[in-house]
């Protein structure tokens, strides 16, 4: 499997997969056949929320090829990014406008594409699973920062 992918195929696939599972299509066969489609309908739809989202995805795959994220233990990062992240909460400390936040926003969305971008390239050309798993922790990282970003936007906004 690839890490690229393309979303209308996805979206087309999943729901194929749903009509050959689904449950009513069973009923003839009894209760029996109809819990095990409405199992495998639930693991479609298991796979399909994670092949959708570009940061599960990424992880699914380091993980598959022996470089799980560990997330929660593994908060190492380089430093040039830790120093990033500090200028990018100072900012949003000092931030007044929503114009303000709208520009840091920008700026950790713009960081996260150009990340995505790099994670691709290691997992589909480098097969570098251990340092797309690297950056896969620091996507998460801007990933909760623009979240923080875009409550502070909504908290100005009201």
């Amino acid at each position: 499997m690839k890490f690229a992918q393309d979303r209308a195929v996805l979206d087309a696939r999943w729901k194929e997969l749903q009509r050959e599972v689904h449950p009513d299509k069973f009923a003839a066969q009894g209760a029996a056949a109809q819990r095990i489609a409405m199992q495998w309908s639930v693991r479609i739809n298991e796979a399909y929320q994670r092949l959708k989202d570009p940061m599960k995805r990424a992880s699914y795959l380091c993980e598959l090829h022996g470089a799980p994220i560990h997330a929660e233990n593994n908060t190492a990062m380089p430093t040039d990014f830790l120093m990033q992240q500090m200028q990018w909460r100072e900012a949003l400390d000092e931030a007044k406008t929503v114009q303000d936040m709208e520009e840091i926003a920008l700026q950790s969305n713009t960081v996260g594409h150009e990340l995505l971008s790099k994670i691709e390239h290691m997992l589909d050309m480098g097969r570098d699973f251990a340092a797309a798993a690297q950056q896969v922790r620091s996507l998460m990282f801007i990933e909760r920062f623009a979240s923080e970003v875009d409550a502070r936007i909504d908290q100005l906004g009201q």
